[in-house]
């Protein structure tokens, strides 16, 4: 079996492993996501007792279902937020814990169950209509889930189901009105995918509501079933309305507190915290570059402001807080960029507990520290930015930076803690997958064993620093390679803010050694812009996206080339998906004199026809600069007349048919303006695929774009 058609059976291997992976409270256990096999696609619930190191299967989707079920059918809710996720495993998708992790929840079809980690019971709990995020309260008495769309059953109505099996309306109503769901830009640009927190206590609930009546509807509807009715979405676009957002104190016993803040001037909800203490909020000005960390009086709805965050860019919150310390202080990620210093660090109540040095990515949550205080774990990168470790953070008092290194090998590294009970998971160059090693105290007692497919080969990508600015960069050579032997090359991009492309990870470079093994030089660039070197790094691409990142790929290529003389410049060629695809198409319409060919997967070509958080958080708002949105339009610079005696490069354009994150119209109203300035290029349409083309799809894709690179690149 070829790499393609064996990545479209395993999810790039992906069927089989270990992921979701939390720990119970006291440590006693370890809670995940698993398969049942390198080809099973449906994922079940497992957990591993950190006493006896055994695994335990806890819910298998298949047997719950029952004969006739489909492990794989979802709700529209679901399948939406599975997609704002990037999840395309069947299955449980998720679920969550009680405080203690004896109790775990989990939607399936869009019925609703509940298993007992302790006791192994799995039950269905009926509800009045399909289940969306359900989540059951710190006490693990009762269950709270808002309703999916289906007959005589209202989307997003929040409820309550009690220990005696009563399902109560918490809140819900008409209009384009949901409760509990995040909208769009929360789940897509702010990765807020919840939208509902139950108080510590479980006698009350924190609940959004989202109101969308004054957001355009835009309609979906895949040629290819011309039976089936257009799906319609709300869909903030860039310089429109966005969805109003509001919080709400919900007290069992029919009590209601509205959420105080100033949301006209922050409107955006980044993200809510109420693991103990009070509610603590982030919010965003629309044009992200001032932010506030608030704290709620749950009884009043009042708030205090904790702490600003401000850039004149934009702001970047870290993952993971805010959050309350044991000691009372309140933790906030942001950037230290004065007296030379260029960091992403954590703070406490205005103290630094990071050192500059540390490029702080996730706080992780808290490890146990003796009779002290709880330390902090964070994954972090300092130096290499193709390296994520683990670092323990101690919170002092009193000032003073106390930061020390977990991980021990090259790779990247994340974490799960519960307890005295760590699970740390490394993926690196040197195997396949990511091991997932249980940890209590100074001990390892246990990994979660993995049984995905065994990648057919092990690429080595050789990777340094290049340029001025010291751009991340990687070139994998075809296995049998024969130095002195010149090669065409395929630039592989994604370029964008918030992903990285260079890390030290083996499934990051899979797809790029077939690649390569099917006569190419690969060449992969981390440009300005993506995470993991500093925020300057970053941020250096406000309002300039276009000019700063198509100059960082061609600078790097080209002292790739100095460096590896069998990269023939004459032959290059670009492929990338979602910003990938439009740096693509940018790169061949830019500059023909370089880039011989394109393939542009799902890409923007259309900045004001994307959403607002992200194309207003780089570009800024479409009213105070139509030409920066102009500059950075494909469908601009594909209507300029070729220029006498420049090549005409083709363009392969690929795109999901029912993509609800960057629609298909961007890719056909490109077509349009290169047919009109009689620029070549295909389209080739995916049907009923979404962003994420999943399924297999992707992969399959691969042999198509192989002919259409060796076609015109030769």
């Amino acid at each position: 079996m070829d790499f393609p058609e064996l990545a479209a059976r395993t999810r790039r291997f992906g069927h089989g492993a270990p992921r979701a992976v939390t720990v119970a409270g006291d440590g006693s256990r370890v809670i995940f996501l698993r398969s049942a096999g390198p080809e099973d696609p449906a994922d079940a619930l497992w957990l591993l007792d950190t006493a006896t190191g055994e695994e335990r299967l806890v819910a298998d989707p298949t047997a719950l279902l029952g004969a006739g079920g489909d492990p794989a059918a979802l709700t529209p809710g679901e399948r939406a937020l599975r997609e704002r996720r990037r999840l395309s495993a069947a299955g449980i998708g998720s679920y969550a814990l009680d405080a203690a992790g004896r109790i775990a929840v989990f939607a399936l079809a869009g019925r609703l169950f509940r298993a007992d980690l302790v006791h192994g019971d799995v039950v269905e709990v009926a509800t009045v209509g399909p289940a969306l995020d359900p989540r059951p309260d710190p006490t693990g008495e009762r269950l709270a889930y808002v309703t999916d769309a289906a007959a005589g059953v209202r989307r997003g109505e929040l409820r309550v189901v009690a220990p005696d099996g009563t399902d109560s309306l918490l809140a819900g109503e008409d209009g384009g009105v949901t409760w509990g769901l995040p909208e769009h830009v929360a789940a897509e640009e702010f990765h807020r995918f919840r939208g509902y927190w139950w108080a510590p206590d479980g006698r009350g609930v924190l609940a959004a509501r989202v109101d969308e009546s004054r957001l355009p509807h835009w309609h979906l509807h895949d040629p290819a079933d011309p039976a089936s009715p257009p799906t319609t979405v709300a869909y903030p676009q860039a310089g429109g309305p966005n969805a109003e957002v509001s919080l709400h104190l919900l007290d069992l016993d029919d009590g209601w507190v509205d959420v105080h803040w100033d949301r006209e001037t922050y409107p955006y909800l980044a993200s809510v915290d109420w693991a103990d203490g009070n509610p603590l909020l982030t919010v965003l000005r629309r044009s992200q570059q001032h932010g506030l960390v608030l704290a709620v009086d749950p009884r009043t709805g009042e708030t205090q402001v904790h702490a600003e965050l401000a850039d004149p860019r934009w702001v970047e919150p870290i993952p993971g807080t805010p959050a309350h310390l044991p000691d009372g202080r309140v933790l906030v990620g942001g950037e230290l960029a004065h007296d030379g210093y260029d960091a992403r660090c954590l703070f406490a109540d205005g103290t630094l507990l990071t050192p500059p040095s540390l490029y702080v990515r996730r706080v992780v949550g808290r490890l146990p520290a003796g009779n002290g205080p709880a330390d902090l774990l964070v994954e972090a990168s300092e130096g290499e930015p193709s390296q994520r470790h683990l670092y323990r953070v101690r919170t002092l008092i009193g000032g003073g930076v106390d930061a020390r290194r977990m991980s021990g090998t090259p790779g990247w590294h994340t974490a799960a803690v519960g307890g005295d009970t760590l699970v740390v998971g490394t993926a690196s160059l040197d195997q396949p997958g990511t091991t997932w090693a249980v940890w209590r105290g100074d001990r390892e007692v246990a990994q979660l064993r993995s049984l995905a497919a065994a990648p057919p080969y092990a690429p080595r990508p050789t990777m340094v620093r290049v340029t001025d600015r010291r751009l991340p960069s990687a070139v994998v050579y075809p296995t049998q390679h024969v130095k002195g032997t010149r090669l065409p090359v395929l630039l592989d991009v994604y370029g964008g803010p918030g992903h990285q492309e260079v890390v030290a990870a083996r499934a990051a470079w899979l797809e790029r050694q077939w690649w390569a093994d099917s006569g190419f030089a690969v060449v992969t660039v981390d440009n300005r812009g993506t995470p993991g070197v500093a925020p300057s790094f970053e941020k250096a691409v406000h309002r300039r996206l276009a000019d700063v990142v198509l100059t960082d790929q061609i600078d790097a290529l080209t002292a790739l080339a100095d460096k590896h003389p069998d990269l023939d410049l004459e032959r290059v060629g670009i492929r990338g998906w979602s910003f990938g695809g439009w740096l693509a198409g940018l790169a061949v319409l830019r500059h023909p004199e370089l880039f011989r060919c394109g393939i542009a997967g799902a890409p923007v070509t259309d900045w004001t026809l994307y959403d607002t958080a992200y194309s207003e958080r780089y570009l800024g708002l479409p009213e105070d600069g139509m030409d920066v949105y102009a500059h950075h339009s494909l469908l601009e610079l594909a209507a300029e007349p070729p220029v006498s005696g420049e090549p005409a490069r083709p363009l392969l354009l690929v795109h999901g048919l029912v993509d609800d994150n960057v629609v298909a119209a961007h890719t056909l109203r490109l077509s349009a303006a290169l047919l009109a300035a009689g620029r070549p290029h295909s389209v080739l349409p995916l049907t009923g695929a979404t962003h994420m083309a999943a399924g297999g799809l992707s992969e399959r894709l691969l042999r198509l774009e192989l002919d259409f690179l060796r076609t015109h690149l030769g």
